[in-house]
């Protein structure tokens, strides 16, 4: 019997370790750790699929690495990458264009690349991401303007320039389409006369006789009605796109958005027969760059470099019709037949590469301030780009020397030891200390809430205003002190009261602020009380319909009213010609950009006020209009002694927080008027974005006036209130 035992636990033994081992079998081993990759881009539609793609092929050829994508908002891609890669929290490897290479080498944000196997890659475009003779990048492509052709206008290819002007004559109809006022685009024309827009040691070069004759002929075209007015990328588009253009100067950007039907082709620019050259565009080379602090170089430079190679160029070509810089790419029959690459990639050839030079960023502000000046406003050309290049001086001017940071230490020193002797004088009162200590288990409700206050909002404030102590560009500051403030309330040595100052911007301002809330409580006021009648026929709809514009984000309902306001092709200006009135250009005078922008948020504004407004007139006890009623008094004086002293309660908030947003209002003014003409309709929020974001990230700079403005509406704000607490009393 002992021995069947055995046997029986001898068996159950066999059967449990068989099972074991099976369940060992069937369980899959745990994978290797995945290394992550991420790959940060600016692409959007065709482009932005052909990098994943590529990602998707590199991942493939190597099983261990995940490659992580991040799109990021064109606008704000500099200053994104300037922010995240010195802290360690940026890409792997990112894509940008050449010419900021000299500023993220000023910022040591990426990696020199040598040793790299670059044979595959254009040398023109390899030089063009060298720096000292060490190649910081691996290019790409190649992006640049080219002529865009409607061969049921035209004939091509065009000789000239020129012979655009051949067709349409009928209304509506431009022969030639492209962004006049942009400054890449004119600096074709200015290559074409002998001039530049920068020097190679950095100097403002969108000056002199060759710029100023290349402003004077877009200047009379625009007279002449060859090109569209005020004509931005949507515009273009529109116009080529609806056949109602005979040509068109874009880039390869273009094409995806033009219709099936659309008979064009594309060649590059041509000769310029006013200048006797050909039109020669800036060429930008994207390239695949590996950031610094990143936590797998060696991996980064791989990544890179098949973004950069062969495989990863066909992809990038068939699928996001990208000009690619591998040049065995180009020997597949597909890229090799496909005119419309073929067309661009000679197009690339014959521009001139963008100057990398830090202020070659600097540049296009001023100098399409000085465009608009003239081809809006009509003023003269020499003083329009002698304002750009005093505009240019002001931006690059020496920043402030460094401080010693030991006053400031100091005086915190004493500050923080004043507050501590005042708490210690403060509890040596036995009071004091017994309402401290019977506070003590309410803290723990207000923990998470003060936690939440301190890092949303206070810490911030904090961070804000202890960069407006600093200087530099990007995130390359040091300390200065108050230097920030002696600048910008000196104007910057310049007249106080002079284009630009401080002083100038917060009277444009404060007019701002009032105009809009005198406009959004009338209008708001007035509308509440006909909503309000017991007689009016429907009351819902009317109150659906003007509420509408509150709902609709803001900055679709600028954009639109923007379009209203273009001067060919907006509906104001339809409006004012079927009356038998000429058009106005809005954006050309201070008066007409100013109007624009005030139209615009009155249209966003008034419906919140009428909101209030509606809600404090039911809180109105009807008793008081009966007794007014009985006393004979009118319609006036009942408004003037019932109604409006009741609404006072209710709208003074509404009229604080309304004067709050308004005077911070940025998205009506930069997506409006763009601070045209020549900056004068900027207001305080939107000058202090330029100098973050378009004039050399000078974030100090734009820190301080965030400051002025948060001690403006603090001190506004706060007598505001103690008006209302004397007018109560």
């Amino acid at each position: 019997m002992r021995r069947a035992g055995g046997g029986v636990r001898g068996s159950v033994l066999a059967l449990a370790a068989l099972a074991l081992a099976l369940l060992a079998a069937a369980t899959p081993a745990p994978a290797a750790a995945q290394e992550t990759l991420t790959l940060w881009h600016a692409y959007g539609g065709a482009e932005e699929e052909a990098i994943r793609e590529v990602a998707r092929a590199y991942e493939e050829a190597h099983p261990g690495t995940r490659v992580e994508l991040l799109a990021v908002a064109f606008g704000a891609y500099a200053a994104k990458l300037e922010s995240a890669i010195p802290t360690g929290r940026g890409p792997d490897v990112f894509i940008d264009a050449h010419e900021r290479l000299a500023s993220y080498l000023e910022r040591d944000l990426v990696l020199p690349l040598e040793g790299a196997d670059v044979a595959d890659l254009e040398p023109r475009h390899l030089e063009a991401l060298r720096s000292e003779g060490t190649l910081y990048g691996l290019p790409l492509s190649a992006k640049c303007a080219a002529l865009y052709v409607n061969t049921d206008r035209l004939s091509p290819p065009l000789e000239t320039l020129e012979d655009a002007f051949a067709c349409c004559d009928e209304e509506g109809a431009s022969p030639l389409v492209f962004e006049a006022e942009n400054g890449y685009y004119a600096a074709a024309f200015v290559h074409a006369f002998g001039g530049q827009m920068l020097s190679a040691e950095g100097e403002y070069a969108f000056i002199g006789d060759e710029a100023r004759e290349a402003v004077a002929l877009l200047d009379r075209w625009l007279d002449e009605g060859r090109v569209p007015e005020e004509a931005n990328g949507e515009l273009v588009k529109r116009l080529f796109a609806s056949g109602r253009a005979g040509a068109a100067i874009s880039g390869p950007w273009l094409a995806p958005d033009l219709p099936e039907d659309l008979a064009w082709t594309v060649q590059p620019l041509p000769t310029l027969a006013a200048a006797g050259e050909p039109l020669a565009p800036y060429a930008t080379i994207e390239a695949a760059y590996v950031a610094t602090n990143g936590e797998a170089p060696e991996a980064a430079k791989e990544l890179a470099a098949f973004v950069a190679g062969p495989e990863a160029a066909r992809i990038r070509a068939t699928v996001g019709r990208q000009v690619v810089s591998s040049r065995s790419a180009w020997e597949d029959p597909a890229l090799a037949e496909d005119d419309f690459l073929r067309t661009f990639r000679d197009a690339a050839r014959q521009a001139t590469p963008m100057p990398t030079h830090p202020n070659m960023r600097l540049v296009f502000e001023p100098a399409q301030r000085a465009l608009r000046k003239v081809l809006r406003a009509g003023e003269p050309v020499e003083e329009s780009l002698a304002a750009g290049a005093r505009s240019f001086a002001d931006v690059t001017r020496p920043l402030p020397e460094p401080a010693s940071p030991t006053p400031l230490l100091a005086f915190l020193g004493l500050l923080l030891l004043a507050v501590v002797g005042s708490w210690a004088y403060k509890l040596r009162d036995p009071q004091t200390r017994a309402a401290l200590k019977a506070s003590l288990p309410a803290y723990k409700y207000l923990a998470h809430a003060f936690v939440a206050v301190g890092l949303l909002v206070i810490l911030p404030l904090l961070v804000g205003a202890a960069t407006s102590l600093f200087a530099g560009r990007g995130t390359d500051l040091y300390y200065v002190g108050t230097a920030n403030y002696a600048d910008i309330l000196t104007a910057r040595g310049g007249e106080l009261f002079g284009h630009g100052s401080f002083y100038v911007v917060l009277l444009v301002t404060v007019l701002w602020t009032v105009l809009n809330l005198a406009f959004h409580v009338g209008i708001g006021v007035a509308l509440a009380l006909i909503l309000n009648r017991k007689n009016l026929r429907f009351k819902g709809p009317y109150r659906v319909l003007l509420i509408l514009p509150w709902a609709v984000p803001n900055y679709v309902t600028a954009l639109a009213w923007k379009g209203m306001f273009h001067r060919q092709f907006g509906a104001i200006n339809g409006i004012l010609e079927a009356l038998g009135a000429e058009p106005v250009s809005w954006f050309a005078q201070w008066s007409t950009a100013f109007a624009a922008n005030v139209t615009t948020n009155v249209w966003l504004g008034f419906p919140f006020m009428m909101v209030i407004t509606l809600g404090a007139l039911t809180s109105i006890p009807k008793d008081l209009y009966e007794a007014a009623a009985v006393d004979g008094a009118t319609p006036w004086q009942r408004f003037r002694h019932v109604t409006w002293p009741m609404l006072g309660p209710a709208l003074a908030p509404a009229v604080a927080m309304g004067a709050v947003w308004t005077f911070n209002m940025f998205n009506v003014v930069f997506l409006v008027s763009a601070g045209e003409p020549d900056g004068t309709t900027e207001i305080l929020v939107s000058e202090a974005y330029r100098w973050a974001f378009t004039r050399g990230s000078q974030y100090g700079y734009a820190a301080a006036y965030a400051v002025l403005i948060f001690g403006i509406l603090v001190v506004t704000t706060r007598l505001f209130g103690r008006g209302l607490t004397e007018s109560k009393a």
